[in-house]
């Protein structure tokens, strides 16, 4: 997926990028006609000097003289303007045709001279389809030339091919025989520039949008970094131990300053609220202590007496038991209420593993010949490590008889004591029912129980239907933690289980008080 960095630029690109399409296109087209209007006024301006120079002539007439604009000098090539109107139109930069009122070419510039007969044809011909408010085009291919207008069309550096953008200007009556002027100008040269200026927008587009990408994607780092920021922050409160905590805020007042408020806010509501519920069941488990001593106290006295019967000593059993696992639930929820409240105390002092672990082997052989296990111990290596021994104690007694719970009879559960380099692994493998791989994420989360059905069709009567309360594995976690170390497990349906406790050695690595994690008091064995 991808991140919203990502997606911003992406999205800014594609609006620059279309953004760059419509103002590149309304410029070419907005310029391409701008230049055919200025194309169509130059040309309209030409017809327009022709017919003003062919009045000048016309007005240089004495009074009551007869006006000549043109004259025969040929009777091949037939009638043509007269010189001096001539001189003062060869003045004219464009193409400019004068044609007398029988449709007659009496003039034609130095570039209408270049073209064939044919080709003035064409152009005379279609003029009178033109109005003063219209304009024509006429296409010109220097290859229809014969080679003598074809050397002078190259002399004047004129193009193969080009197109004319003619206009039609009618003369007035006083301007007789004249009928009317028709001017040109070549659009090749504002074709060259606009196919130039696409070239050019084509070429830098790609640079402009690379750059305002690059652009894009550190200003919007730049904008993201405070959520990541936050985000790495809310990551670091992992648990209701680090609910104290609280996002680092810029008093900016803007959305990520207020994202950060409210979040903290939250946290503070979440505080607050694992705040009550630890004290709950800290205060709970702290009152119900007593009153299930008491209890236990009574049914154990009554259970001694001789005048109770069979059936009352099967009742008085039953309910110590249950007496008894209720006392095994308060105090599993008064040491998780001290893991929460920072109050368990860890008595550090350097301890051997070996006795501990083989007083755990020597207790899961009881437990195991009593549900027709065998246990074994094939390896049992020496090792020193910083710790509390009751809390190791139990750490691995926890994993034994967990695992021996979930072995049907006839199974066998191996511990091991392995001693490495830096650390030192404390192994409970069984032949047990094992544990489903969409279970394994929560084996350690508070309150989490094996499917009991499952359980039941597998072991049958050796699991009890009241089963265990989930918190073993939890407790176990902690005290693995507590000590600087972890508690890992792999485990396949029907195959069994195996968990491995890793724990630093004295000599290689020491946990130093600061080092333990804030929910624990960590006391130095000299204390």
């Amino acid at each position: 997926m991808a991140s919203i960095r990502a997606r911003l630029t992406t999205t800014y690109a594609a609006a620059l990028a279309g953004t760059m399409l419509v103002f590149g296109a309304t410029l070419w087209i907005g310029r391409g006609a701008s230049v055919q209007r200025q194309l169509e006024r130059y040309a309209s301006a030409q017809a327009e000097v022709a017919l003003r120079l062919t009045g000048f002539v016309r007005r240089k007439a004495k009074p009551g003289e007869p006006v000549q604009l043109t004259e025969v000098r040929d009777t091949v090539v037939g009638p043509t303007v007269v010189p001096e109107l001539y001189t003062l139109l060869e003045a004219l930069p464009e193409f400019i045709l004068v044609v007398d009122a029988n449709g007659q070419i009496v003039y034609g510039s130095r570039e209408a001279r270049l073209l064939s007969s044919d080709a003035l044809d064409a152009i005379r011909s279609s003029a009178p389809r033109l109005s003063p408010s219209t304009v024509g085009h006429a296409d010109i291919d220097r290859d229809t030339l014969d080679p003598r207008r074809r050397r002078a069309w190259e002399a004047r550096g004129l193009p193969r091919t080009d197109q004319l953008l003619i206009v039609r200007r009618n003369a007035d009556t006083t301007l007789a025989p004249i009928g009317y002027v028709i001017a040109g100008t070549s659009v090749g040269p504002s074709h060259r520039a606009q196919t130039e200026l696409l070239g050019s927008m084509l070429a830098v587009a790609p640079f402009v949008l690379l750059v305002s990408i690059a652009v894009a994607y550190y200003l919007a780092g730049n904008t993201l970094r405070p959520l990541e920021q936050m985000r790495s922050e809310l990551e670091a409160i992992t648990d209701g131990r680090s609910l104290h905590r609280r996002l680092h805020l810029e008093s900016t007042g803007d959305e990520m300053a207020r994202l950060g408020a409210t979040l903290n806010a939250m946290i503070g509501r979440l505080e607050t609220s694992f705040g009550g519920l630890r004290r709950f069941t800290a205060d709970a488990s702290h009152e119900l202590k007593t009153p299930l001593t008491v209890l236990r106290a009574n049914v154990e006295r009554a259970m001694s007496s001789p005048q109770g019967s069979s059936e009352q000593l099967v009742a008085l059993e039953e309910a110590l038991q249950e007496i008894t696992r209720m006392a095994d639930l308060v105090d599993s929820l008064l040491t998780l209420a001290r893991f929460d409240e920072g109050r368990f105390d860890l008595h550090r002092e350097s301890i051997e593993l070996e006795p501990i672990v083989r007083d755990v082997y020597e207790t899961a052989v009881i437990l195991g010949e009593a549900a027709g296990l065998e246990i074994a111990m094939p390896v049992l290596e020496p090792a020193t490590v910083l710790g509390d021994a009751a809390r190791l104690r139990q750490l691995f007694l926890n994993l034994v008889t967990n695992a021996i719970k979930y072995t049907p009879t006839g199974g066998t559960v191996e511990l091991r004591l392995d001693a490495g380099e830096d650390t030192v692994a404390f192994t409970v493998r069984d032949t047990g029912i094992g544990i489903a791989a969409a279970d394994l994420p929560y084996i350690f989360d508070r309150f989490w129980r094996a499917d009991r059905a499952r359980s039941r069709r597998v072991l049958g009567e050796h699991v009890s239907e009241r089963g265990g309360f989930g918190l073993g594995l939890a407790i176990s976690q902690w005290i693995a933690q507590a000590h600087g170390g972890t508690l890992t497990v792999a485990s396949r349906l029907t195959r069994g289980s195996t968990f491995t406790v890793t724990l630093p050695l004295i000599g290689e690595q020491v946990l130093p008080v600061q080092a333990a994690p804030a929910a624990y008091a960590v006391h130095d064995g000299a204390d």
